[in-house]
């Protein structure tokens, strides 16, 4: 009798406690090393890795210092492009930022479990997406409280708004504001849970498929095989296109903590 396939979609989210850390304590809060710090912290070896192999400042430049600086150009043309030239400065933090969710996104798709190591896409929990959304949005806030001090209340009220509107206008534009992270940090999170659960329920189906005879792998298994194949690219896409929209979004909120627009 063929064995079904135990697969649990959400499985694959768990976060875990690693070397026996379940019971590392701190002034009475757990601080284990899960699964998802674990991968964090490759992810951040791997971006340091990557930025210092591409600053050997070669006169004639290698393919990765090449690849670093038109990464870093990229960025810098971004910024340039929303905030004008004020926007140089931020130029380490958002590259930092889009490189990090790059990496992560990536890394979380290789298909490492064919040699024993599961990778742990941190991305896709709601927790860490929103700390980077925090850590943004306080930039905002700080650079137009620094910059402008209490004229940045001046961002609640749009340029030409009659006056008998303003107590109307003004609280809309201070909700949508202060939801800006939390918009920030589920559409990250959303895009990169739902590929991986697609992509859990389809191997199911190879699995089931396989399982159930050789009728029901070419009826089912097969093209839920080639489906994977697709979703896999497609992830591949919205791993750098989800790392941009961060990195962009990033840059238009400072851009209106700069100029007030």
């Amino acid at each position: 009798m063929a064995e079904e396939a135990k697969v649990d979609p959400m499985r694959q989210f768990t976060i875990e406690p690693l070397g026996g850390t379940s019971e590392w304590e701190v002034a009475g809060y757990a601080i284990p090393f899960t699964n998802s710090a674990l991968w964090m912290l490759i992810t951040t070896v791997v971006l340091f890795a990557f930025v210092l192999l591409g600053m050997k400042r070669e006169l004639v430049p290698g393919r990765w210092q090449m690849m670093v600086e038109s990464l870093t150009g990229f960025i810098d043309d971004m910024l340039e492009a929303n905030i004008g030239k004020a926007g140089r400065k931020y130029v380490p933090y958002v590259f930092s930022l889009f490189m990090f969710i790059l990496f992560a996104n990536l890394l979380g798709l290789m298909p490492l479990g064919v040699v024993g190591v599961h990778p742990f896409t941190f991305t896709s929990h709601f927790t860490v997406t929103g700390i980077l959304a925090v850590i943004s949005f306080s930039i905002v806030l700080g650079v137009g409280f620094w910059k402008h001090g209490l004229k940045f209340f001046g961002l609640f009220v749009p340029h030409g708004t009659p006056l008998p509107m303003i107590p109307f206008i003004a609280p809309i534009e201070f909700i949508s504001f202060m939801v800006r992270p939390f918009s920030l940090a589920l559409r990250l999170f959303v895009a990169m849970m739902a590929g991986h659960i697609l992509l859990e329920v389809l191997s199911s189906f190879v699995i089931d498929g396989s399982n159930a005879g050789y009728g029901f792998a070419l009826l089912v298994g097969v093209p839920s095989f080639i489906l994977m194949i697709g979703i896999c690219a497609l992830e591949l896409l919205v791993a750098g296109i989800q790392a941009y929209v961060f990195a962009l979004l990033t840059a238009l909120y400072i851009n209106d903590a700069e100029n007030l627009h």
